[in-house]
């Protein structure tokens, strides 16, 4: 195939490019999902915890979103660079961490929001049936409330897809790394960019549709809720 004629004179996409770098294209590509998958999963079993606290001590729920909110607003380089002396500049955890951080303010709101949309009568059948508060919770309200949970899981996936590729400034980044290079050469390479930003874009809706059908799954009451 032949490059794409840019107005600069250079190939607006050179394939001969993307030949000689596949293999670091595939350990990038890689390196970012194993960062999103590690912010997800941090993210997501700090967010349980504090949802269930938060759903037993309604103040603990105004306190956690406060703070998850307080969080989500600080600039990730900021996050980035008060980490570094503890974990250092190309440390995973100093890229993980602040990525995990921005998914709590939407996993939190919507574990809680889903539990809280819970029929009451629901309920209040489950605990005429005997089940405890910590049943209740965990065999009944969490699994109802599990396409709400998907849905927030699906929102944070995303917005941590796009915010790995800022990682690129510690070395990490994975496909922001190409993004970042493609900018900073002396004569910028549009290759470079378009490989970094359309296969972060490609991850995101992959991601984004496994969620999608992972929720439905899981949850197939929903689909016949729905339909009705």
């Amino acid at each position: 195939m032949f490059p794409v004629p840019s107005q600069g004179g250079r190939p607006l996409f050179e394939w001969r490019w993307v030949d000689r770098h596949f293999d670091e294209i595939l350990d990038r590509l890689g390196e970012h999902i194993a960062l999103t998958a590690a912010a997800l999963a941090i993210g997501l079993v700090v967010s349980v915890g504090v949802s269930v606290v938060s759903l037993r001590r309604r103040w603990f729920y105004v306190v956690a979103l406060s703070t998850a909110g307080s969080l989500y607003v600080i600039p990730s380089l900021g996050a980035f660079a008060v980490l570094v002396p503890f974990t250092g500049l190309t440390s995973f955890t100093t890229a993980v961490i602040p990525l995990a951080t921005y998914a709590l303010l939407i996993l939190i709101r919507n574990i809680v929001t889903g539990v809280e949309q819970v029929p009451k009568e629901v309920r209040e059948a489950a605990i005429g049936m005997g089940f405890t508060r910590s049943r209740l919770l965990w065999q009944v309200e969490l699994p109802l409330a599990l396409p709400v949970v998907m849905a927030g899981l699906r929102v944070a996936a995303v917005t941590t897809i796009g915010l790995v590729t800022v990682t690129s400034m510690l070395g990490k980044g994975g496909l922001g790394y190409f993004i970042r290079a493609g900018i900073q050469t002396a004569t910028p390479n549009p290759t470079s960019i378009i490989v970094g930003v359309g296969l972060s874009v490609v991850l995101a809706v992959v991601v984004d549709l496994l969620l999608w059908l992972g929720g439905r799954a899981l949850a197939p009451w929903s689909r016949k809720a729905a339909s009705r």
